[in-house]
């Protein structure tokens, strides 16, 4: 263990260090910090926490789990706003070998009904923004006594009802640190992530400790060159696997400063602790960079200090990121990944970006695009994407056909589309249950969307295929920069518009104009919920 906290920082991905057999996440990040205990870990809304002070305090969450009985290797549901109390229940829950299942925090109460009988969670964690509706999912199962732990308030803002469950803080307060990690191994389950439903019912993803070594060994250290002097900030919540890494797993394997926010993020939010905190390294969604660019209120260059960012979630328009670029002077580095790979396994990388491009794959990933009977398709051809990876997460708990559909050995079946240009960079198709065959040929909804958001007057494209008659059309979603409205005139000029950039098979035969598109709560376009519509 010694020898590899002492490799770990500057270690190249190629030749990176396994973890030993003996390997428990949390109590890894204790030790590489140690000599950073006044140092600070995390700044929110309402204050902040040292190394020292996160240690402390998730330990101590090890040992109220302890207390209350639940035992290594069950579950505990994570329904927890980005405050710092949510790491430290994260992290307190590896230490005790208790299993964390962290929960889109936007769910209707029937989707925590499903999470709690999924999961047969032992405890659940709310914010108490979020107690009403988890109260009202638990009331709804045979939860087996399972135990409500509600999370203060933000400061200054009241509790929605009378105290019913006992509060995180006090149950912190009241253990002592526990005295050491459960001995978990490296390919134990650690925690659990919840698909994001773009395509239907979530799925529950299980991954081990050593995953979240690797993604930051393979991507956060080469690829972004994140270092303990950076301040890094993550729009995509901890819920979500691109977060969870943003926000915990990157800079806490470095001693760096992270900041949570609690509030949805909207462009103006963004823009406060762009400003106020002065992040250097920044991971969003292209939704919100384009919502950013189109915002009166954006910050001048001097006002931020950002070195690096990056997006995922969707393709980046090349548009929005080389008008961002221009404005800003900083790269967003465009990547793919997936709660099955737990961060990010395709990239560009700084100094090289290809705007319209997911760049190359990630050291230590292996990538392969296949055709529909399992062989290599050559370059410039649209191929199903399979990866192969030590971050891959070991299953679909409880959901045996779905996990032997996706993993296939080494390997995994993402149910994206792409295809690989002659330079070695990889292009976004759209995924593979989105892809439409129109006068027999297959066309792309992403390739079209990218296309319409060239447009002047369009912000975001949406575009599904729908039934004419027997054949198959396209129809688009458009949503309009605020200062456009729409018009049978603006609907025949998007339509010319694609034709003269595409094969007149792949324009779209119908606008529908729409005030925003419906998406998960990581940014994904729900396409199935448009087809839905239409």
């Amino acid at each position: 263990m010694e020898a590899l906290l002492e490799k770990a920082a500057n270690q190249p991905a190629a030749t990176v260090e396994a973890p030993p057999a003996l390997f428990n996440f949390a109590a890894y990040l204790f030790r590489l910090n140690e000599a950073r205990a006044a140092k600070t870990a995390y700044i929110d809304d309402t204050g902040s926490a040292t190394y020292g002070e996160l240690e402390e305090r998730a330990r101590r969450f090890a040992s109220a789990l302890r207390t209350l009985g639940v035992h290594p290797e069950e579950r505990v549901l994570l329904v927890m706003l980005d405050t710092i109390a949510l790491p430290v229940a994260f992290l307190g829950a590896l230490y005790a070998g208790v299993v964390p299942v962290v929960a889109n925090t936007l769910l209707t109460p029937a989707d925590y009904v499903y999470m709690l009988t999924h999961s047969h969670a032992r405890a659940v964690i709310a914010s108490d923004a979020l107690v009403q509706n988890v109260t009202q999912a638990l009331e709804s199962v045979e939860h087996d006594g399972c135990q409500l732990i509600v999370s203060q308030p933000c400061e200054g803002e009241p509790h929605l009802e009378p105290l019913i469950a006992p509060l995180l803080e006090e149950l912190i307060d009241a253990a002592p640190p526990a005295a050491k990690a459960a001995a978990t191994g490296c390919d134990d389950i650690a925690f659990w992530l919840y698909s994001s439903g773009s395509t239907g019912k979530p799925k529950g993803t299980v991954h081990t400790h050593a995953n979240l070594y690797w993604t930051a060994e393979l991507y956060a250290k080469p690829i972004l060159g994140i270092a303990e002097s950076d301040v890094v900030f993550s729009a995509a919540k901890l819920f979500f696997a691109y977060g969870l890494g943003n926000g915990l797993t990157f800079p806490l394997s470095v001693g760096a400063t992270a900041i949570l926010m609690a509030e949805r993020p909207t462009a103006d939010a963004i823009f406060t602790r762009l400003v106020k905190h002065r992040p250097t390294v920044f991971y969003g969604v292209p939704t919100l960079y384009a919502n950013m660019l189109v915002s009166p209120n954006l910050p001048a260059r001097a006002d931020v200090a950002m070195r690096i960012c990056t997006s995922a979630g969707e393709a980046l328009p090349r548009e929005i990121g080389e008008r961002f670029t221009a404005h800003f002077g900083c790269e967003i580095l465009d990547g793919i990944g997936s709660t099955e790979m737990l961060h990010i396994f395709l990239s560009n990388r700084a100094g090289a970006v290809e705007y319209g491009t997911t760049g190359r794959p990630v050291p230590g990933y292996e990538v392969e695009l296949r055709d529909d009977a399992g062989h290599a398709v050559a370059d410039g051809e649209v191929g199903d994407l399979y990866i192969k990876g030590p971050s891959a997460a070991v299953m679909y708990w409880n959901n045996r056909e779905k996990t032997r559909a996706t993993f296939l050995g080494e390997w995994i079946r993402s149910g994206d589309k792409y295809c690989r240009l002659a330079n070695g960079c990889y292009v976004y198709a759209g995924r593979s249950d989105d892809m439409l065959k129109v006068s027999g040929q297959y066309v792309s909804p992403v390739e079209v969307e990218m296309v319409l958001v060239q447009h002047g007057a369009v912000l975001e494209a949406a575009v599904v295929g729908v039934d004419h008659g027997g054949l198959v059309k396209t129809r688009a979603f458009v949503v309009l920069k605020r200062e456009f409205a729409a018009s049978e005139i603006l609907a025949d000029e998007l339509k010319a518009f694609v034709k003269d950039r595409l094969a007149p098979h792949k324009y779209p035969r119908d606008i529908v104009f729409v005030d925003d598109l419906p998406k998960t709560a990581t940014g994904k376009i729900q396409r199935f919920k448009l087809r839905e519509q239409s």
